[in-house]
């Protein structure tokens, strides 16, 4: 894309071929994931890192190893990896990719290129979310949004996996609260409802929850505080609808003053994580990978298009109606 704006922008053109520099791999792309933070930096929402112009979105993919950069050791020319790409999570729509070798990981046996290639952000952030950020533990109660896509679908399997007592599940439509039903939540509510912080909290017997996530930003921010219980917490991982959340006084002063102190709010960027906290993230990648290759966590369903069907990707994505883990195929 040249541009930023709507799925228009997304165009299919031919760049040149890229190399592999010192310390990265080049891969050929067989699956390419489609996250929100595609969709945020396409649209030219507030985003940690720039997005400059001409810009080839993409995070991550699972392809096959081309070539192997100066100083690298392998994984070997021709084995199968998934991996976060590029040096500002970008490039991953192409047919051929680079990432840095820390980055790049063998597809365990078992794990199609489509599933493997959406592991990396959804079912990363949700591990270190769950496991480091909130620590969940043995009993807890949880609130997650979006329960029948890829962080999701992933958080509620591991919030279980964890010993979450109480997961509450937050889906938009019947469909998608069964699937999160599926993937082993106690309760799904429709979060689309006007009164869905009191059915959490009546879940809760009037409590509220130990731990919640939020995605959408704007006034599910400051709604999704009401949802806690004393020393609670709440992990604000995203802004989807394109409206930053804000706090003001009287939202926050609550936390003083009122009989259910000691609640926090923490923002949640994975790419940090790779940067200042790489061994944490790296084990959390491999007991992920553990839990999918035994079973015990599910990779959400995928959705595959064509990449030059990527402004369309992005458009069902941003409206809402999706479900798992969208990939283009190049």
């Amino acid at each position: 894309m040249t541009a930023q704006g709507g799925p228009e922008v997304l165009r299919l053109v031919d760049l040149p071929d890229p190399q592999p520099g010192p310390g990265q791999i080049l891969i050929r792309v067989e699956a390419a994931a489609v996250n929100f933070s595609d969709v945020m930096r396409r649209r030219g929402d507030d985003y940690p890192v720039p997005t400059p112009s001409p810009f080839v979105p993409g995070a991550e993919v699972a392809g096959t190893v081309v070539a192997l950069g100066e100083s690298v050791d392998g994984p070997a020319v021709g084995t199968p990896v998934f991996a976060m790409v590029g040096a500002d999570a970008s490039g991953g729509y192409a047919e051929l990719a680079v990432a840095f070798a820390p980055n790049v990981i063998p597809i365990p046996p078992g794990l199609e290129p489509n599933a493997a290639a959406g592991i990396v952000v959804a079912g990363l952030a949700a591990t270190v979310m769950l496991t480091e950020t909130l620590g969940i533990k043995e009993g807890q109660s949880v609130f997650i949004p979006a329960a029948a896509g890829g962080v999701g679908g992933y958080a509620v399997q591991i919030a279980k996996l964890l010993g979450a007592g109480n997961v509450i599940a937050g889906a938009s439509t019947e469909a998608k609260r069964q699937i999160a039903l599926d993937f082993g939540a106690d309760h799904a509510i429709d979060y689309s409802d006007p009164h869905w912080v009191k059915t959490v909290r009546d879940l809760t017997g009037g409590t509220g929850v130990d731990a919640a996530l939020e995605m959408s930003g704007g006034d599910r921010l400051s709604e999704s505080l009401g949802l806690l219980a004393p020393f609670g917490s709440l992990v604000v991982f995203g802004s989807v609808s394109g409206t930053p959340g804000r706090l003001d006084e009287t939202a926050i002063l609550p936390w003083l003053y009122d009989p259910a102190p000691n609640q926090s709010v923490v923002g949640f960027n994975l790419g940090p994580w790779f940067e200042l906290r790489l061994p944490t993230a790296i084990a959390a990648l491999q007991q992920l990978i553990g839990w999918v290759g035994s079973g015990q966590v599910r990779v959400p369903a995928t959705h595959a298009f064509p990449l030059a069907e990527a402004a369309e990707a992005h458009r069902l994505l941003e409206s809402g109606a999706t479900t798992g883990k969208l990939i283009l195929k190049p």
